[in-house]
């Protein structure tokens, strides 16, 4: 019995022992901020008295493990007091750590003035001093330190009708719609809000910076007030807004560039006063009130909330003045919160942005609605190994009842529950649904916005757009069009049209049909044929679809005489896919016959072999890769609605004619590439920048060739020059590049009288360079009539005037256009005056 007792002793101590010599070499804790208690990562640890550190921590927690005994931890992080802890067997498991804010020495004493100062110079201004720290510790959005992360992102969108009054809610319009007020409430200055609208959505985030870069945003829940059919008024409401950091130089709102108050560049914008400190979190902060130095400059005013210690933006809020000149918009406001985890990173915890709509006037009391969208990000992990099967589009993502989640899934998911008012909206808008005058006023809306007037189930008639149309060989032009519609998911669409001109007497028409396979990679073959009279040479880089709008019906009013019409015949075939997301590869065949619409006054006639031609039979094969980087969908059919962003526009194009192939008469090699990005320039505008270029390698007759866009209507065509005619340049090889610049008003906004017009200047030049060979002259009968831009580059210069109109309704837009050269042409145009109607913000 001893020597058992013995045995049970010796292990004891042994395993005693082991454990405290395993406890001498792990050190395991957390590392936190002695004021506040929230994590603190980036921390760099000693161990002992070497004189490198053993590691940089992620997180808050660290665990330190080695093959000699740790006795000593030291703990160092920029901006904090080193501190340093003996480790024994007993805190080894459990070390916590409590690192205090060291004293800022290099900033001078600030003084808080709750008045608007003037200074002589900003460096008076103790609110630039502290905005040069906050600058100098210029944060990055956490997520890119990390090789992997994932994050909750829950979204909620409210439209509310504002300043409705009694004789407002006694109009006609509500009459048997009147119950709805039942569901309003008073506002501050007395008037009612009626909640009309609330779409909630919940992402989750998935992200990759290492080994490769690679992001994910998944909606798995999705709930929307009485809407779910009418997805035109969801889109609307999402394409409404833009993800922002307060860091950046310029913010972008509806693609329009506000200069940050937070930004290096701010103190040229806005004026600045350091008011107060205060609490916020637990944490001091610096309250810093900013306004613009002019009003009428698109910029915001409001509060920053900078950490006293690490000079971190804490809150913002950002509200536009009184003078915004942005179309339909009224007001503008946003509430920011951000987490602060080091000195160099930032993560988005709360962003509120309410923006104020209305077509009618700028009074504060004008009828409008108040669209707020609040995002709460939380869950926030880091460095957890993700599969790729994370990262594969799955094709129970794109069923419709993927996002569908009961009542229960909901309460769970909200950071906060509703609130009785946004309760209401979705017991409301049920209500409305079963009201017919409700439906009709959704369905005037719809059709306005997607210009197609549904007649019955699954059967829309339209473009509403296209119905009249005029050109010299058609004279006026009828044009009726229908296609299969039955949400906006379906997996196939049939489309035609009807046109008829009462000059030539002759019926035109036009039929495709579409079909997907798959939604997630958007497996898709299509076929189509039409008869119709077109305007070629009016695009370079051509759209394959049998229904793309043909240019001739469009022309309503248009300078000098165009006979330069194409009579076409055209069957198509083609498939498509996105092997990746935003990246399409298309297959196009196409068999076509092509001859002038006006003999007596365009001539396409060519020679061949000897003989004298006038149709060009042509069948072809093109490959397209378009790719869309950054672009953003919704709806997951045949056809998609895609968000407002600055995604650019990359075509690179490959056709082969294949000479014998259903009578076809060419064999040829055309290579074309096209490049179209808009840019933010900051506070200056935006810049919209259009490069194409191509090749032809083989002779072809006229109709086949690149035709340099031309336009001699009155309206404003992108991509086209204003001041050349039709079939003016003719070129094998070309280069053309547009660019345009919109300044926002930010000219015209220092002239007096004229900035209470809130008009906007537009600048902007276009050229082209190419060539033409002796042969693709000779092969056609009047080839010695057309030549290519090869003496010089071609262009064009001038400015437009936009934004014009009364009250929040200001769509038209006037171009003043210069041609810069080949002046000695007979026929030519050297000034020309374009308008149209831009419907942006």
């Amino acid at each position: 019995m001893f020597t058992h007792y013995f045995k049970y002793c010796i292990l004891y101590i042994a395993i005693v022992f082991t454990g405290l010599l395993h406890a001498q070499n792990t050190a395991i804790g957390r590392i936190v901020d002695e004021k506040t208690n929230r994590p603190v990562s980036g921390v760099e640890i000693f161990i002992n008295d070497q004189p490198s550190s053993y590691l940089t921590t992620v997180s808050g927690n660290f665990s330190v493990k080695t093959d000699t005994i740790i006795y000593k931890l030291r703990f160092s992080k920029k901006n904090y007091s080193p501190e340093t802890v003996e480790v024994t067997p007993e805190n080894a498991a459990d070390i916590l750590v409590k690192l205090s804010s060291e004293k800022i020495s290099n900033i001078e004493e600030v003084v808080i003035n709750n008045q608007k100062t003037k200074f002589k110079n900003k460096k008076e201004n103790p609110a630039y001093r502290i905005m040069q720290e906050v600058w100098k510790r210029k944060r990055n959005n956490g997520l890119e330190k990390f090789d992997t992360y994932t994050f909750k992102e829950y979204e909620k969108i409210q439209f509310d009708a504002n300043n409705l009054d009694s004789a407002f809610m006694n109009r006609k319009i509500f009459n048997k719609l009147d119950f709805i007020f039942d569901y309003a409430d008073s506002t501050a200055n007395g008037k009612m809000a009626l909640p009309v609208f609330l779409n909630e959505s919940i992402y989750h985030n998935f992200g990759e910076n290492k080994p490769s870069k690679r992001d994910k945003k998944l909606l798995v829940a999705q709930k929307t007030s009485g809407f779910q059919d009418n997805q035109v008024v969801t889109l609307t409401a999402k394409n409404l807004y833009r993800d922002i950091n307060i860091y950046d130089n310029t913010l972008n709102y509806f693609d329009i560039g506000f200069p940050s108050p937070v930004g290096t560049d701010g103190f040229s914008v806005y004026d600045y006063n350091l008011i107060d400190t205060v609490s916020v979190r637990g944490e001091n902060a610096y309250k810093i009130r900013y306004q613009p130095r002019r009003t009428e400059v698109l910029a915001f005013q409001g509060y920053l909330f900078i950490d006293t210690d690490s000079y971190a933006i804490l809150e913002a809020t950002l509200k536009s003045t009184n003078k915004i000149n942005v179309n339909f918009i009224n007001a503008i406001s946003t509430e920011l919160e951000y987490d602060n985890p080091d000195d160099e990173t930032f993560l988005p915890k709360k962003v509120v942005t309410a923006i104020e709509m209305t077509p009618f006037s700028k009074k504060k009391t004008a009828k409008s609605i108040i669209a707020r969208r609040s995002v709460d990000y939380s869950d926030y992990e880091f460095n957890k190994p993700l599969a790729d099967s994370v990262f594969t589009r799955r094709k129970e993502e794109y069923d419709a009842d993927f996002v569908d989640k009961d009542e229960t899934y909901w309460s769970q998911a909200r950071p906060d529950s509703l609130s009785k008012e946004e309760k209401g909206v979705y017991e409301m808008l049920d209500k409305l649904q079963q009201t017919p005058k409700f439906n009709r006023i959704v369905k005037l809306y719809e059709t306005l916005a997607s210009r197609y007037y549904n007649i019955t189930k699954g059967i829309d008639l339209g473009p509403i757009t296209s119905v009249y149309g005029k050109n010299e060989v058609e004279g006026d032009r009828i044009r009726i069009g229908a296609r299969t519609y039955f949400g906006q998911n379906d997996p196939w669409r049939i489309e035609f049209y009807n046109a008829y001109g009462f000059k030539d007497q002759q019926f035109k028409y036009g039929v495709e049909g579409r079909y997907m396979f798959n939604r997630v990679n958007r497996f898709m073959i299509g076929a189509g044929t039409k008869r119709d009279i077109t305007q070629l040479g009016v695009q370079l880089t051509t759209e394959d679809g049998i229904l793309s709008r043909s240019f001739a019906s469009s022309t309503v009013f248009a300078r000098g005489e165009n006979a330069s019409l194409s009579s076409v015949n055209q069957t198509s075939f083609f498939t498509s896919i996105e092997p990746w997301k935003n990246f399409q590869v298309r297959v196009d065949g196409t068999l076509q016959s092509i001859k002038s619409a006006n003999p007596s006054g365009f001539n396409l006639m060519y020679y061949q072999d000897g003989n004298l031609r006038k149709t060009t039979n042509d069948s072809r094969v093109t490959l397209s890769l378009i790719a869309r980087p950054g672009a953003k969908f919704s709806q997951t059919g045949v056809d998609r609605y895609e968000h407002g962003t600055l995604a650019p526009t990359i075509v690179l194009k490959y056709t082969r004619g294949i000479e014998g192939l259903f009578n076809a008469d060419f064999n040829y090699n055309k290579l074309q590439f096209m490049f179209y990005k808009p840019i933010i320039l900051g506070n200056l505008g935006k810049t919209f920048l259009s490069f194409e270029a191509g090749k032809t390698f083989d002779t072809v007759p006229l109709a086949l060739q690149n035709i340099i866009p031309g336009n001699q209507s009155y309206g404003i065509v992108p991509n086209t020059f204003a001041q050349l005619n039709y079939y003016e340049f003719v070129a094998d090889t070309y280069t053309t590049l547009h660019i345009e610049h919109h300044f926002n008003g930010k000219i015209l906004s220092f002239i007096p009288l004229i900035k209470k017009l809130k008009l906007r200047e537009v600048a902007f030049i276009r050229g082209a360079y190419g060539s033409l060979s002796d042969a693709a002259k000779n092969i056609n009968v009047e080839g010695f009539r057309y030549s290519a831009p090869n003496e010089q580059i071609y262009y064009e210069y001038g400015f437009g005037i936009e934004n014009i109109g009364f009250g929040n309704i200001r769509l038209l837009r006037v171009d003043f256009n210069w041609r810069g050269n080949y002046l000695d042409r007979p026929d030519i145009s050297k000034f020309g005056i374009k308008a149209g109607l831009q419907f942006n913000f």
